[in-house]
Protein backbone atom coordinates (compact mmCIF):
# COMPACT_ATOMS: atom_id res chain seq x y z
CA UNK A 1 0.00 0.00 0.00
CA UNK A 2 1.36 3.34 -1.31
CA UNK A 3 0.46 5.10 1.98
CA UNK A 4 2.43 8.56 1.19
CA UNK A 5 -0.42 8.89 -1.86
CA UNK A 6 -3.52 8.62 0.50
CA UNK A 7 -2.23 11.52 3.16
CA UNK A 8 -3.80 15.12 1.24
CA UNK A 9 -3.72 17.69 3.45
CA UNK A 10 -6.97 19.31 4.28
CA UNK A 11 -9.17 16.14 2.86
CA UNK A 12 -7.66 12.64 4.62
CA UNK A 13 -5.65 14.52 6.84
CA UNK A 14 -4.79 17.85 8.67
CA UNK A 15 -1.28 17.59 8.92
CA UNK A 16 1.57 15.19 8.46
CA UNK A 17 4.62 15.71 10.74
CA UNK A 18 7.81 13.95 11.37
CA UNK A 19 8.54 12.02 14.84
CA UNK A 20 12.08 11.29 15.36
CA UNK A 21 10.06 8.58 17.97
CA UNK A 22 6.82 6.64 17.95
CA UNK A 23 5.57 3.84 20.31
CA UNK A 24 2.28 2.45 20.83
CA UNK A 25 0.97 1.71 24.42
CA UNK A 26 -0.93 -1.59 24.83
CA UNK A 27 -3.59 -1.37 27.22
CA UNK A 28 -4.06 1.47 29.70
CA UNK A 29 -1.82 0.21 32.35
CA UNK A 30 0.91 0.76 29.75
CA UNK A 31 -0.29 4.45 29.09
CA UNK A 32 -0.85 5.10 33.01
CA UNK A 33 2.75 3.95 33.63
CA UNK A 34 4.30 5.98 30.50
CA UNK A 35 1.96 9.10 31.29
CA UNK A 36 2.88 9.33 35.30
CA UNK A 37 6.70 9.08 34.15
CA UNK A 38 6.62 11.84 31.27
CA UNK A 39 4.16 14.26 33.67
CA UNK A 40 7.12 14.08 36.55
CA UNK A 41 9.62 15.07 33.39
CA UNK A 42 7.68 18.10 32.73
CA UNK A 43 9.44 21.34 32.73
CA UNK A 44 7.37 24.21 30.91
CA UNK A 45 3.58 22.99 29.93
CA UNK A 46 1.09 19.93 30.41
CA UNK A 47 -1.98 20.17 27.95
CA UNK A 48 -4.67 17.13 27.99
CA UNK A 49 -7.89 17.02 26.07
CA UNK A 50 -10.17 14.38 26.87
CA UNK A 51 -13.89 13.32 26.78
CA UNK A 52 -14.21 12.42 30.49
CA UNK A 53 -12.35 13.18 33.62
CA UNK A 54 -11.95 11.50 37.21
CA UNK A 55 -8.91 12.81 39.59
CA UNK A 56 -9.38 9.59 41.58
CA UNK A 57 -7.64 7.73 38.41
CA UNK A 58 -4.61 5.82 40.07
CA UNK A 59 -2.01 5.70 37.42
CA UNK A 60 0.06 3.12 39.07
CA UNK A 61 -2.09 0.34 40.88
CA UNK A 62 0.26 -2.28 40.44
CA UNK A 63 2.76 -0.35 42.38
CA UNK A 64 4.33 -0.94 45.68
CA UNK A 65 4.94 2.30 48.46
CA UNK A 66 2.78 4.96 47.38
CA UNK A 67 1.54 7.23 50.27
CA UNK A 68 -2.22 6.75 50.02
CA UNK A 69 -4.03 8.66 47.05
CA UNK A 70 -0.37 9.86 45.95
CA UNK A 71 -0.69 8.14 42.59
CA UNK A 72 -4.24 9.51 41.60
CA UNK A 73 -3.89 12.24 38.82
CA UNK A 74 -6.17 14.49 40.73
CA UNK A 75 -3.10 14.48 43.33
CA UNK A 76 -0.39 14.34 40.75
CA UNK A 77 -1.03 17.32 38.80
CA UNK A 78 -1.69 19.91 41.69
CA UNK A 79 1.59 18.47 43.63
CA UNK A 80 3.68 18.71 39.99
CA UNK A 81 2.12 22.92 39.67
CA UNK A 82 3.41 23.57 43.48
CA UNK A 83 6.55 22.35 43.02
CA UNK A 84 7.36 23.77 39.68
CA UNK A 85 5.58 27.45 39.50
CA UNK A 86 6.75 27.50 35.87
CA UNK A 87 4.55 24.89 34.63
CA UNK A 88 1.98 25.71 32.87
CA UNK A 89 -0.98 22.97 33.44
CA UNK A 90 -4.27 22.75 31.61
CA UNK A 91 -6.66 20.31 31.36
CA UNK A 92 -10.08 20.57 28.89
CA UNK A 93 -12.62 18.60 28.91
CA UNK A 94 -15.95 18.12 27.38
CA UNK A 95 -18.88 19.76 29.91
CA UNK A 96 -21.02 16.06 29.73
CA UNK A 97 -24.38 15.76 28.93
CA UNK A 98 -26.72 15.32 32.63
CA UNK A 99 -27.02 11.24 31.72
CA UNK A 100 -23.52 10.56 31.13
CA UNK A 101 -22.51 12.56 34.42
CA UNK A 102 -24.74 10.69 36.69
CA UNK A 103 -22.79 7.16 35.12
CA UNK A 104 -19.23 9.44 36.21
CA UNK A 105 -20.98 9.90 39.65
CA UNK A 106 -21.22 13.70 38.18
CA UNK A 107 -17.15 13.66 37.25
CA UNK A 108 -15.82 15.64 35.15
CA UNK A 109 -17.90 18.41 36.57
CA UNK A 110 -17.06 17.79 40.28
CA UNK A 111 -13.48 18.01 39.00
CA UNK A 112 -14.09 21.90 39.18
CA UNK A 113 -14.16 22.14 43.27
CA UNK A 114 -11.42 19.70 43.12
CA UNK A 115 -8.90 21.69 41.38
CA UNK A 116 -9.97 24.74 42.84
CA UNK A 117 -7.36 27.07 44.87
CA UNK A 118 -4.36 24.78 42.47
CA UNK A 119 -2.55 26.70 39.89
CA UNK A 120 -4.07 24.01 37.68
CA UNK A 121 -6.44 25.50 35.11
CA UNK A 122 -9.25 22.97 34.81
CA UNK A 123 -12.12 23.75 31.98
CA UNK A 124 -15.07 22.15 30.73
CA UNK A 125 -15.86 22.50 27.20
CA UNK A 126 -19.44 22.43 25.77
CA UNK A 127 -19.17 24.20 22.42
CA UNK A 128 -19.96 21.52 20.76
CA UNK A 129 -23.62 21.44 19.05
CA UNK A 130 -26.68 19.47 20.91
CA UNK A 131 -26.48 16.35 21.63
CA UNK A 132 -22.57 15.81 20.30
CA UNK A 133 -19.33 15.73 22.55
CA UNK A 134 -15.80 16.51 22.26
CA UNK A 135 -13.70 13.15 22.04
CA UNK A 136 -10.71 13.91 21.49
CA UNK A 137 -8.02 12.41 23.95
CA UNK A 138 -4.46 13.98 24.03
CA UNK A 139 -1.83 14.75 26.15
CA UNK A 140 1.18 17.02 25.43
CA UNK A 141 4.33 17.61 27.79
CA UNK A 142 6.53 20.55 26.80
CA UNK A 143 5.32 20.52 23.28
CA UNK A 144 8.10 17.89 22.97
CA UNK A 145 6.24 14.47 23.35
CA UNK A 146 2.21 13.80 22.57
CA UNK A 147 0.15 10.37 23.50
CA UNK A 148 -2.87 10.12 21.30
CA UNK A 149 -5.68 7.71 21.37
CA UNK A 150 -8.90 6.18 23.02
CA UNK A 151 -8.23 6.78 26.55
CA UNK A 152 -9.29 8.77 28.99
CA UNK A 153 -8.04 9.17 33.02
CA UNK A 154 -11.12 7.16 34.73
CA UNK A 155 -11.42 5.23 37.54
CA UNK A 156 -12.73 2.26 35.18
CA UNK A 157 -10.41 1.83 32.67
CA UNK A 158 -6.91 0.48 34.14
CA UNK A 159 -6.36 -2.79 32.82
CA UNK A 160 -3.26 -4.83 31.95
CA UNK A 161 -2.64 -6.91 29.02
CA UNK A 162 -3.45 -10.06 30.69
CA UNK A 163 -7.13 -8.75 31.14
CA UNK A 164 -7.29 -11.14 33.93
CA UNK A 165 -10.97 -12.32 35.32
CA UNK A 166 -9.79 -11.53 38.44
CA UNK A 167 -7.59 -8.35 39.12
CA UNK A 168 -7.82 -6.55 42.54
CA UNK A 169 -5.93 -3.75 40.76
CA UNK A 170 -9.08 -2.93 38.62
CA UNK A 171 -10.68 -1.34 41.88
CA UNK A 172 -13.08 1.66 42.05
CA UNK A 173 -13.61 4.05 44.83
CA UNK A 174 -15.70 2.16 46.96
CA UNK A 175 -14.17 -1.06 46.37
CA UNK A 176 -15.85 -2.38 42.97
CA UNK A 177 -14.43 -4.12 40.36
CA UNK A 178 -14.50 -2.90 37.07
CA UNK A 179 -14.71 -5.02 33.80
CA UNK A 180 -11.46 -6.46 31.66
CA UNK A 181 -10.93 -3.26 29.01
CA UNK A 182 -8.75 -3.26 26.27
CA UNK A 183 -7.22 0.33 25.63
CA UNK A 184 -4.46 1.37 22.91
CA UNK A 185 -2.58 4.79 22.60
CA UNK A 186 0.55 5.89 20.68
CA UNK A 187 3.04 8.14 21.57
CA UNK A 188 5.33 10.38 19.76
CA UNK A 189 7.54 13.31 19.58
CA UNK A 190 8.69 15.76 17.39
CA UNK A 191 7.20 18.01 15.39
CA UNK A 192 4.02 15.58 15.70
CA UNK A 193 3.54 16.21 19.01
CA UNK A 194 4.13 19.73 18.47
CA UNK A 195 1.35 19.81 16.01
CA UNK A 196 -0.80 18.43 18.69
CA UNK A 197 0.02 20.88 21.30
CA UNK A 198 -1.29 23.31 18.43
CA UNK A 199 -4.40 21.35 17.88
CA UNK A 200 -4.96 21.59 22.26
CA UNK A 201 -4.10 25.48 21.47
CA UNK A 202 -6.99 25.74 18.84
CA UNK A 203 -9.50 23.92 21.00
CA UNK A 204 -9.00 26.64 24.14
CA UNK A 205 -9.14 29.39 21.76
CA UNK A 206 -12.28 27.86 20.14
CA UNK A 207 -14.05 27.53 23.84
CA UNK A 208 -13.48 30.95 24.35
CA UNK A 209 -10.92 30.92 26.82
CA UNK A 210 -7.14 32.27 26.87
CA UNK A 211 -5.02 29.13 24.88
CA UNK A 212 -1.96 27.84 26.33
CA UNK A 213 1.22 29.57 24.53
CA UNK A 214 3.50 27.54 22.71
CA UNK A 215 6.87 26.52 24.23
CA UNK A 216 10.47 28.22 22.66
CA UNK A 217 12.23 25.92 20.34
CA UNK A 218 15.02 26.25 22.62
CA UNK A 219 12.87 24.68 25.37
CA UNK A 220 11.97 21.63 23.51
CA UNK A 221 15.65 20.79 22.67
CA UNK A 222 15.43 17.07 23.63
CA UNK A 223 19.77 17.39 24.25
CA UNK A 224 18.73 19.85 26.68
CA UNK A 225 15.98 18.30 28.65
CA UNK A 226 13.85 15.11 26.69
CA UNK A 227 10.35 14.05 28.49
CA UNK A 228 9.87 11.10 26.80
CA UNK A 229 9.03 8.19 29.91
CA UNK A 230 11.91 5.82 30.36
CA UNK A 231 9.59 3.30 30.90
CA UNK A 232 8.65 3.26 27.43
CA UNK A 233 11.48 2.07 24.31
CA UNK A 234 10.83 3.54 20.88
CA UNK A 235 8.93 1.17 18.20
CA UNK A 236 9.67 3.64 15.13
CA UNK A 237 12.44 6.37 14.32
CA UNK A 238 11.94 9.14 12.27
CA UNK A 239 8.71 8.75 10.93
CA UNK A 240 6.03 10.60 9.52
CA UNK A 241 2.81 10.74 11.26
CA UNK A 242 -0.38 11.90 9.82
CA UNK A 243 -3.15 13.91 11.88
CA UNK A 244 -6.45 13.55 11.21
CA UNK A 245 -9.57 15.50 12.67
CA UNK A 246 -13.30 15.41 12.81
CA UNK A 247 -15.07 18.57 13.45
CA UNK A 248 -18.65 19.52 13.09
CA UNK A 249 -19.83 21.98 11.65
CA UNK A 250 -20.84 24.56 13.99
CA UNK A 251 -21.07 28.00 14.57
CA UNK A 252 -17.89 30.02 13.09
CA UNK A 253 -16.27 26.38 12.52
CA UNK A 254 -16.62 24.84 9.05
CA UNK A 255 -17.38 21.10 8.94
CA UNK A 256 -13.90 18.58 9.26
CA UNK A 257 -14.18 15.12 7.76
CA UNK A 258 -10.74 13.97 7.60
CA UNK A 259 -11.48 10.81 9.71
CA UNK A 260 -13.82 9.44 7.33
CA UNK A 261 -11.96 10.48 3.89
CA UNK A 262 -8.52 8.66 5.71
CA UNK A 263 -10.44 5.04 6.57
CA UNK A 264 -12.55 5.12 2.96
CA UNK A 265 -8.95 6.04 1.26
CA UNK A 266 -7.17 2.99 3.52
CA UNK A 267 -9.58 0.88 2.33
CA UNK A 268 -9.75 1.26 -1.03
CA UNK A 269 -6.23 1.13 -1.21
CA UNK A 270 -5.48 -2.12 0.89
CA UNK A 271 -4.00 -5.11 -1.02
CA UNK A 272 -3.90 -8.17 2.13
CA UNK A 273 -5.47 -7.00 5.02
CA UNK A 274 -8.10 -4.48 6.06
CA UNK A 275 -7.94 -4.93 10.78
CA UNK A 276 -9.88 -3.10 13.12
CA UNK A 277 -10.46 -2.77 16.61
CA UNK A 278 -13.32 -0.58 17.74
CA UNK A 279 -15.52 0.37 20.42
CA UNK A 280 -18.64 0.89 17.78
CA UNK A 281 -19.31 -0.04 14.31
CA UNK A 282 -22.37 1.11 12.56
CA UNK A 283 -20.83 3.50 9.29
CA UNK A 284 -22.62 3.02 6.75
CA UNK A 285 -20.00 4.83 4.03
CA UNK A 286 -17.53 2.72 5.99
CA UNK A 287 -19.50 -0.82 5.70
CA UNK A 288 -20.54 -0.16 2.36
CA UNK A 289 -16.66 0.33 1.09
CA UNK A 290 -15.74 -3.10 3.28
CA UNK A 291 -18.75 -4.73 1.18
CA UNK A 292 -17.19 -3.51 -2.25
CA UNK A 293 -13.98 -5.10 -1.26
CA UNK A 294 -15.31 -7.76 0.07
CA UNK A 295 -17.23 -8.69 -3.22
CA UNK A 296 -13.83 -8.81 -5.13
CA UNK A 297 -12.11 -12.20 -6.26
CA UNK A 298 -8.51 -10.96 -5.01
CA UNK A 299 -9.50 -8.65 -2.20
CA UNK A 300 -8.29 -7.98 1.09
CA UNK A 301 -9.18 -9.86 4.10
CA UNK A 302 -11.53 -7.97 6.86
CA UNK A 303 -11.01 -8.74 10.53
CA UNK A 304 -13.50 -6.56 12.63
CA UNK A 305 -12.38 -6.73 16.91
CA UNK A 306 -15.45 -5.45 18.72
CA UNK A 307 -16.72 -5.91 22.40
CA UNK A 308 -19.48 -8.44 22.65
CA UNK A 309 -21.66 -5.94 23.84
CA UNK A 310 -20.98 -2.22 25.12
CA UNK A 311 -21.68 -1.94 28.50
CA UNK A 312 -24.20 1.04 28.60
CA UNK A 313 -28.26 -0.38 27.97
CA UNK A 314 -28.50 3.27 25.44
CA UNK A 315 -25.56 1.81 23.31
CA UNK A 316 -26.85 -1.90 23.26
CA UNK A 317 -30.01 0.06 21.90
CA UNK A 318 -28.45 2.79 19.57
CA UNK A 319 -24.94 0.93 19.13
CA UNK A 320 -25.07 -3.25 19.05
CA UNK A 321 -28.35 -3.58 17.12
CA UNK A 322 -26.97 -1.27 14.55
CA UNK A 323 -23.64 -2.91 14.39
CA UNK A 324 -25.27 -6.12 13.96
CA UNK A 325 -27.06 -5.27 10.49
CA UNK A 326 -23.59 -3.93 9.21
CA UNK A 327 -22.07 -6.98 10.00
CA UNK A 328 -24.86 -9.10 8.10
CA UNK A 329 -24.46 -6.61 5.44
CA UNK A 330 -20.65 -7.60 4.97
CA UNK A 331 -21.66 -11.30 5.32
CA UNK A 332 -23.50 -10.73 2.79
CA UNK A 333 -21.12 -9.47 0.98
CA UNK A 334 -18.18 -12.07 1.54
CA UNK A 335 -18.66 -14.42 -1.43
CA UNK A 336 -15.16 -15.44 -0.77
CA UNK A 337 -14.71 -16.09 2.67
CA UNK A 338 -12.38 -12.90 3.57
CA UNK A 339 -14.70 -11.43 6.87
CA UNK A 340 -14.77 -12.20 10.55
CA UNK A 341 -16.03 -10.57 13.78
CA UNK A 342 -15.17 -11.40 16.78
CA UNK A 343 -15.22 -10.23 20.11
CA UNK A 344 -12.46 -11.23 23.08
CA UNK A 345 -12.95 -12.78 26.35
CA UNK A 346 -10.71 -13.46 29.09
CA UNK A 347 -9.05 -17.24 30.12
CA UNK A 348 -12.34 -17.42 31.99
CA UNK A 349 -14.57 -16.20 29.21
CA UNK A 350 -15.69 -12.97 30.55
CA UNK A 351 -16.11 -10.33 27.61
CA UNK A 352 -13.59 -7.72 27.57
CA UNK A 353 -14.52 -4.14 26.71
CA UNK A 354 -13.05 -3.37 23.48
CA UNK A 355 -12.63 0.66 23.46
CA UNK A 356 -9.19 0.77 21.26
CA UNK A 357 -9.85 2.58 17.88
CA UNK A 358 -7.11 0.70 15.92
CA UNK A 359 -6.32 0.11 11.90
CA UNK A 360 -3.93 -1.78 10.49
CA UNK A 361 -3.95 -2.14 7.00
CA UNK A 362 -1.74 -4.40 5.26
CA UNK A 363 1.03 -4.49 8.15
CA UNK A 364 2.32 -1.18 6.68
CA UNK A 365 -0.34 1.27 8.03
CA UNK A 366 -1.00 1.62 11.73
CA UNK A 367 -3.69 3.74 12.63
CA UNK A 368 -4.87 4.54 16.91
CA UNK A 369 -7.22 7.53 17.58
CA UNK A 370 -10.54 8.62 19.75
CA UNK A 371 -12.86 8.14 16.67
CA UNK A 372 -15.50 5.08 16.46
CA UNK A 373 -16.38 3.81 13.19
CA UNK A 374 -20.28 5.19 13.87
CA UNK A 375 -21.66 8.31 12.18
CA UNK A 376 -21.19 9.97 15.10
CA UNK A 377 -16.96 9.70 14.84
CA UNK A 378 -17.94 11.06 10.85
CA UNK A 379 -19.62 14.26 11.19
CA UNK A 380 -20.74 15.25 14.77
CA UNK A 381 -18.43 15.13 17.61
CA UNK A 382 -14.81 16.17 17.59
CA UNK A 383 -11.84 13.12 16.70
CA UNK A 384 -8.32 13.01 16.80
CA UNK A 385 -6.38 10.21 15.20
CA UNK A 386 -2.94 9.63 14.35
CA UNK A 387 -1.75 7.33 11.38
CA UNK A 388 1.59 5.79 10.46
CA UNK A 389 3.29 5.03 7.19
CA UNK A 390 5.86 2.34 6.51
CA UNK A 391 7.15 1.53 2.98
CA UNK A 392 6.55 -2.05 2.28
CA UNK A 393 10.08 -4.79 3.37
CA UNK A 394 11.46 -1.99 5.53
CA UNK A 395 12.03 -2.38 9.39
CA UNK A 396 9.62 -0.08 10.08
CA UNK A 397 7.02 -2.16 8.05
CA UNK A 398 8.64 -4.89 10.01
CA UNK A 399 7.62 -3.10 13.67
CA UNK A 400 3.87 -2.31 12.27
CA UNK A 401 3.90 -6.70 11.93
CA UNK A 402 5.27 -7.57 15.12
CA UNK A 403 3.05 -5.02 16.95
CA UNK A 404 0.04 -6.09 15.34
CA UNK A 405 1.08 -9.87 15.99
CA UNK A 406 1.48 -8.79 19.85
CA UNK A 407 -2.20 -6.95 19.67
CA UNK A 408 -3.47 -10.54 17.88
CA UNK A 409 -1.98 -12.57 20.47
CA UNK A 410 -2.80 -10.69 24.03
CA UNK A 411 -6.39 -11.50 23.04
CA UNK A 412 -5.80 -14.98 23.02
CA UNK A 413 -3.44 -14.90 25.92
CA UNK A 414 -0.29 -15.51 23.51
CA UNK A 415 2.85 -13.84 22.37
CA UNK A 416 3.46 -12.09 18.83
CA UNK A 417 5.86 -15.25 17.92
CA UNK A 418 2.97 -17.96 18.17
CA UNK A 419 0.72 -15.41 15.79
CA UNK A 420 3.38 -14.73 13.78
CA UNK A 421 3.70 -18.85 13.51
CA UNK A 422 0.42 -19.36 12.40
CA UNK A 423 0.45 -16.81 10.48
CA UNK A 424 3.26 -18.60 8.26
CA UNK A 425 1.64 -21.66 8.86
CA UNK A 426 -1.78 -20.38 7.47
CA UNK A 427 -0.15 -18.66 4.59
CA UNK A 428 -0.47 -15.19 5.70
CA UNK A 429 -3.69 -15.23 6.31
CA UNK A 430 -5.09 -13.76 9.82
CA UNK A 431 -8.35 -15.02 9.71
CA UNK A 432 -6.62 -18.98 9.19
CA UNK A 433 -4.03 -17.85 11.73
CA UNK A 434 -7.09 -17.31 14.61
CA UNK A 435 -8.70 -19.70 13.19
CA UNK A 436 -5.53 -22.44 14.02
CA UNK A 437 -4.70 -20.39 17.13
CA UNK A 438 -8.44 -21.38 18.35
CA UNK A 439 -8.34 -24.94 17.99
CA UNK A 440 -8.07 -27.41 21.17
CA UNK A 441 -8.22 -24.83 23.09
CA UNK A 442 -11.00 -22.28 25.20
CA UNK A 443 -11.52 -19.97 22.22
CA UNK A 444 -10.84 -16.33 23.47
CA UNK A 445 -11.60 -14.52 20.60
CA UNK A 446 -14.80 -15.72 19.78
CA UNK A 447 -17.24 -14.83 16.68
CA UNK A 448 -19.52 -11.98 17.10
CA UNK A 449 -23.02 -13.34 17.68
CA UNK A 450 -26.25 -12.23 16.36
CA UNK A 451 -28.90 -9.33 18.50
CA UNK A 452 -32.50 -10.02 18.20
CA UNK A 453 -34.04 -7.39 17.24
CA UNK A 454 -37.99 -6.45 17.60
CA UNK A 455 -39.75 -3.99 16.10
CA UNK A 456 -38.62 -0.58 18.46
CA UNK A 457 -34.69 -1.66 17.98
CA UNK A 458 -35.01 -2.22 14.29
CA UNK A 459 -36.55 1.38 14.05
CA UNK A 460 -33.74 2.40 16.13
CA UNK A 461 -31.13 0.55 14.36
CA UNK A 462 -32.83 1.52 10.48
CA UNK A 463 -32.62 5.58 11.37
CA UNK A 464 -29.20 5.49 13.42
CA UNK A 465 -31.24 7.06 16.15
CA UNK A 466 -28.75 8.33 18.79
CA UNK A 467 -25.61 8.37 16.48
CA UNK A 468 -26.65 11.45 14.19
CA UNK A 469 -24.04 12.08 11.04
CA UNK A 470 -24.44 16.05 10.76
CA UNK A 471 -25.88 18.73 13.82
CA UNK A 472 -28.49 18.89 11.09
CA UNK A 473 -28.86 15.40 12.01
CA UNK A 474 -28.89 15.87 15.30
CA UNK A 475 -31.65 14.29 18.00
CA UNK A 476 -33.98 17.39 17.96
CA UNK A 477 -34.11 17.34 13.82
CA UNK A 478 -34.17 13.75 13.81
CA UNK A 479 -37.74 13.70 16.19
CA UNK A 480 -39.30 16.19 14.04
CA UNK A 481 -38.00 14.24 10.35
CA UNK A 482 -38.66 10.46 11.52
CA UNK A 483 -41.66 10.90 13.97
CA UNK A 484 -43.20 13.83 13.75
CA UNK A 485 -43.34 14.76 10.36
CA UNK A 486 -44.99 11.56 9.85
CA UNK A 487 -47.35 12.24 11.88
CA UNK A 488 -48.29 15.66 10.20
CA UNK A 489 -48.40 13.77 6.93
CA UNK A 490 -51.12 10.88 8.25
CA UNK A 491 -53.23 13.83 9.89
CA UNK A 492 -53.46 15.41 6.77
CA UNK A 493 -54.53 12.91 4.58
CA UNK A 494 -57.11 11.97 7.59
CA UNK A 495 -58.62 15.92 6.52
CA UNK A 496 -57.33 16.87 10.04
CA UNK A 497 -54.99 19.61 9.05
CA UNK A 498 -55.83 23.13 7.70
CA UNK A 499 -54.24 23.82 3.86
CA UNK A 500 -50.97 25.31 5.01
CA UNK A 501 -50.19 21.66 6.51
CA UNK A 502 -50.12 23.03 10.24
CA UNK A 503 -52.03 21.37 13.29
CA UNK A 504 -54.58 23.12 14.69
CA UNK A 505 -53.74 24.60 17.67
CA UNK A 506 -56.06 22.66 20.31
CA UNK A 507 -53.93 19.86 18.78
CA UNK A 508 -50.74 21.34 17.77
CA UNK A 509 -47.51 19.35 18.14
CA UNK A 510 -44.71 21.21 19.68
Amino acid sequence: MDGETALRSGETCWRVENAGRAAVLLDSGAYFAAAIAALHRARHSILLLGWGFDPRTRLTPDAQGHEHGSDEIGVLLPRLAAIRPELDIRVLIWKSALPVSISQHFFPHRARWWFAGTRVKFELDATVPFGACHHQKVLVIDDAIAFCGGGDFGVDRWDSTRHLDLDLRRSMPGGARHAPRHEVMMLMDGDAALALGDLVRQRWADAGLKAPSPVEAVDRDLERHDPWPSVVAPHWRDVPIAIARTEPAWRRNAEVREIEALHLDNIRRARRLIYLENQYFTSVPVGEALAARLAEPDGPEVVLISSAHSPSYFDRWTMDRTRWRLIERLQAADRYGRFRAYCPHTSHGQPIIVHSKVAVIDDEILRVGSANLNNRSAGFDTECDVQLSAAPGTPEAKAVRDFHARMVGHFMGLGGPAVEAALDEAGGSLIGAIERLNEGRHARLRPLQPVLMGPLARIISAYHLGDPLTPTDSFKPLLRRRLLDPVRRALKQAGRVSREGKIDDERKVV
